[in-house]
């Protein structure tokens, strides 16, 4: 009887055993591992032989939360992670890494190595830019997104899939960290700047008109299973290099509205414009907004195209129907990049590109345009529909700031 049958959190020291049992590398290999996650819900090993250089990368699902002991999550999660990252595959190749296999036991998946690319937020943060990433990023969303949608699904496939993805444990993750406590403090976890303390007071605590709008969207992101979307779509979650662009970490992943994951785009890509505005890298602030409006712009053109060539439900061929579609789809965009730019401005999970400004009032000032930024989307966001729209909200907030 093997001792990886039954579930333990692994060491770096177990991981080459691990590999050579379940048959990815050979059992007489020398093999070193080494932990290269940093994240708050799992643990991602690097194995290389020695001799060949092959390498593999062995990622297992934690218990609990490592910011939090006390926030226990299902390891199931790895498993939807795995069977996600082979749909996506399927539907955006090499925009996402190879899963070689998963292992429901450990709850541990063993995934191509990438380590040829950075990640994008550490990338971002060094000021580089990445001229293939609008047109990968938004060619991803657009097919992992819309061809999930009942617009091109067989219905009933796709309801299966809801049932099979159904991921409550994370939702509730989003759910309490991105569309309730951020406006609140209910369960005394957020992280205020000093020196913004009465101007969230204000804007965010103090703002009812503001908290029913995130009402909105937070039962909008609970009932809405509109697409297969990824569910925590950051630079964090983003490899990159100057000619590839690979998506991975979907464990958040449900069926849920699509705007969500594009959102999170947009608000990461004004985070990393936050940390040039911080160092004075004006050519660097001009590629963030350029990638903004890009990414938008080529995910609307790309989604009109692939709508006409996937649609498969006579209602959604309607004339007029398409074009409302997406109008929803932008106003969604514009909203959650609004929470998700709030919930990384005073949330308990926060953002390097903003924490690592040394200058307090560099970094006061990056957060009120967050926060600006933010509510400019979520309180009019039916008017965001172009990628100039969202990027001239930025430029609002920075004037304001």
């Amino acid at each position: 009887m093997s001792r990886f049958d039954t579930y333990f959190l692994m060491k770096t020291a177990d991981v080459p055993e691990y590999v050579k049992e379940k048959g990815y590398m050979p059992a007489d290999a020398e093999l070193t591992a080494k932990e290269i996650g940093d994240g708050n819900l799992n643990y991602v090993y690097r194995v290389v032989e020695e001799k060949t250089g092959k390498s593999v990368i062995v990622k297992q699902a934690g218990e609990a939360l490592r910011i939090s002991a006390a926030m226990r999550v299902s390891t199931d999660r790895n498993r939807i992670e795995s069977e996600i990252l082979e749909i996506q595959w399927q539907y955006a190749p090499a925009l996402v890494p190879r899963i070689y296999g998963y292992d429901t036991v450990m709850s541990a998946c063993v995934m191509e190595d990438l380590s040829d690319h950075a990640l994008m937020r550490y990338a971002l943060m060094r000021h580089e830019t990445f001229p293939r990433f609008a047109e990968d990023v938004s060619t991803y969303m657009v097919n992992t997104l819309l061809k999930t949608t009942d617009v091109a699904m067989e219905h009933k496939a796709k309801k299966d899939l809801v049932k099979r993805f159904i991921n409550p444990e994370l939702c509730e993750i989003t759910e309490d960290l991105v569309l309730t406590e951020p406006y609140n403090d209910v369960n005394h976890r957020n992280i205020v700047f000093p020196a913004n303390a009465d101007f969230v007071k204000r804007e965010l605590y103090e703002d009812k008109a503001l908290h029913l709008e995130i009402a909105k969207l937070k039962f909008a992101f609970m009932n809405n299973a509109q697409a297969l979307i990824h569910g925590d779509l950051h630079t964090g979650s983003i490899f990159v290099k100057p000619d590839s662009t690979r998506v991975f970490d979907p464990e958040f992943a449900f069926f849920g509205p699509m705007g969500y994951d594009i959102g999170n785009v947009v608000a990461n890509l004004i985070f990393a414009y936050d940390n040039g505005v911080a160092a004075g890298d004006a050519a660097f602030c001009d590629w963030t907004l350029t990638a903004i409006q890009e990414t938008l712009d080529l995910f609307r053109a790309k989604f009109l195209t692939v709508y006409d060539e996937c649609v498969t439900d006579v209602m959604a061929k309607t004339a007029g129907f398409k074009d409302w579609y997406l109008a929803t789809i932008m106003a969604d965009t514009a909203a959650y990049a609004g929470t998700e730019l709030i919930r990384r401005t005073v949330g308990m999970a926060q953002v390097k590109d903003v924490t690592t400004i040394a200058d307090a009032d560099k970094r006061a000032y990056a957060e009120r345009l967050n926060i600006l930024c933010a509510k400019d989307y979520i309180m009019h966001r039916d008017s965001f529909q172009s990628g100039a729209d969202f990027v001239a909200a930025v430029k609002r907030a920075s004037a304001i700031a």
